[in-house]
């Protein structure tokens, strides 16, 4: 028999993909990638409904440290927040996934891969570009998007393959990783309706304002607190203090890669509180053009990393420059979490460019001569002035 790597995650789509593979006379092996956010209950539960439905064998890969390594830390040292909203919650993770599938695919001589996305979201695109690259010669399989089924035609044609799992579709689709949980539901499908209170994963538990301290070396998250420890375990910490008092919270409005709107919300407390404190601690240590230019590549790597262009190697060129300046990236942001929202409160560094001795703001010049200054205000000015000479006509 032909083998097949399904990405699975034990919902409807993977489900029917796995019995319906089998019907095409595939051997099919199942793996879930996880990126964070499965309790080890979950991820038994779906390895069971893996081996139940027919699979082969069923791996559970764990690459929550790799993917932080490769992508989020990237991803913070860019400051990369699509349309100055979105953390790049799933679309980061969906590349990560499709790596590790075709990768395991190549390893067990799989011929095929298949995946459940359908034909009208970025899913798709993320995953097969991903397929195409790294392993053009195995085939791509994808019984949702092909066979353009209903959610209803799937649950009625593994009925009548004796599957009777409960499908009963949750009033919001909740897809929750390291690095954000994304939330769908019918007010996401208008232009105008938030999303109520109760479509957030994490609800509200604490009111009154706390302090914590975050702890960056070279642009990386080592401690909370003067607790340290690896990036990923101060990322999940963070998480489940920022999000008690519902931080995090949003509406993405963005274009898909297809072409159309799209709308999804999100909750993603640790994500936005670290990038709005990275970034202001590059605010004090870094110099006007380092800003700048980590402004333009930060954008277009993650509009790349959305739109599942990760593997062209323009990405390893920003990534390179990207970690280059965060050489001086050390210090302590102080912050303070409150209902609904945060305020970065100040930082500490021995790399501050916010030095006393060559000047106060708006209070005192110790670097340089009230003459200097003249002079300087002359030369800059120099250029405009001589235009407006010239063409003074302009001015009456």
């Amino acid at each position: 028999m032909k083998k097949v790597v399904l990405a699975y995650s034990g919902g409807l789509d993977t489900s029917f993909c796995l019995k319906y593979l089998q019907q095409q006379g595939y051997e099919v092996h199942t793996i879930l990638v996880n990126t964070g956010g499965f309790s080890n209950d979950e991820l038994s539960a779906i390895e069971k409904r893996a081996c139940e439905l027919g699979s082969k064998a069923h791996v559970n890969a764990d690459i929550v440290d790799k993917y932080y390594e490769k992508a989020i830390k990237f991803l913070v040292f860019g400051n990369v927040l699509k349309n100055n909203t979105y953390p790049l919650s799933v679309s980061a993770e969906r590349v990560f996934q499709a790596i590790e599938a075709i990768q395991y695919a190549k390893t067990i001589g799989a011929s095929a891969i298949a995946h459940g996305s359908t034909g009208a979201g970025n899913d798709q695109i993320r995953f097969d570009l991903i397929f195409r690259t790294i392993a053009p010669e195995i085939e791509i399989i994808t019984p949702i998007r092909d066979l353009k089924l209903s959610r209803q035609a799937e649950v009625e044609w593994l009925q009548k393959e004796g599957v009777e799992y409960s499908w009963e579709k949750a009033q919001y689709s909740i897809n929750k990783g390291i690095w954000g949980t994304s939330v769908g539901g019918k007010e996401t499908l208008t232009s105008n309706l938030p999303l109520p209170e109760e479509a957030f994963p994490s609800q509200i538990k604490e009111t009154e304002p706390t302090k914590v301290t975050l702890h960056f070396e070279k642009g990386e998250l080592v401690g909370i607190d003067d607790q340290f420890s690896k990036p990923t375990d101060n990322i999940v910490k963070l998480e489940e203090s920022a999000s008690a008092y519902g931080i995090g919270r949003d509406i993405h409005v963005g274009d898909t890669i297809i072409g159309i709107k799209g709308r999804v919300g999100f909750e993603a407390a640790a994500p936005l509180v670290i990038i709005k404190a990275h970034h202001l601690l590059e605010k004090h240590v870094l110099t006007k053009w380092q800003q700048y230019w980590k402004e333009q590549l930060g954008n277009w790597y993650g509009m790349l990393f959305h739109e599942g262009q990760y593997l062209d190697p323009v990405m390893r060129n920003i990534e390179t420059f990207l970690a280059d300046t965060q050489l001086n990236v050390t210090g302590k942001v102080a912050v303070t979490l409150r209902p609904y929202h945060f305020s970065l409160d100040g930082i500490e560094s021995q790399h501050d460019l916010m030095n006393t001795q060559f000047g106060q703001y708006g209070e005192m010049n110790n670097a340089w001569t009230a003459e200097d200054a003249k002079g300087f205000i002359k030369i800059l000015g120099n250029s405009q002035a001589i235009y407006s000479q010239v063409n003074s006509e302009q001015y009456v």
